[in-house]
């Protein structure tokens, strides 16, 4: 994969990602979840937390990195900061 440019940042992101999805798997057929309503206009269950989360993260990394001079550890901070509210209180 040389046509890829792995840093340090990009590669803790996505070992995290694989980590949460393997995670809240295995959480999910151990005690399944069920909806509820938190601050999101929609009911939802932790999966559905997990995935707008992770959609989020996104769309917060590519803000810092395209619109920002911030260092992308910051945006990796704010991402997991939203991710535990949304996963709470979401």
């Amino acid at each position: 994969m040389e046509w890829m440019v792995w840093t340090v940042p990009t590669a803790v992101f996505f070992s995290v990602i694989a980590a949460m999805l393997v995670g809240m798997t295995a959480w999910e057929v151990v005690s399944p979840s069920v909806e509820r309503k938190g601050f999101l206009p929609i009911a939802t269950t932790r999966g559905d937390r997990l995935f707008i989360g992770l959609l989020s993260a996104a769309y917060i990394h590519l803000g810092v990195v395209g619109f920002t001079p911030l260092s992308i550890w910051l945006a990796l901070a704010a991402s997991v900061l939203w991710l535990l509210v949304l996963l709470r209180w979401g």
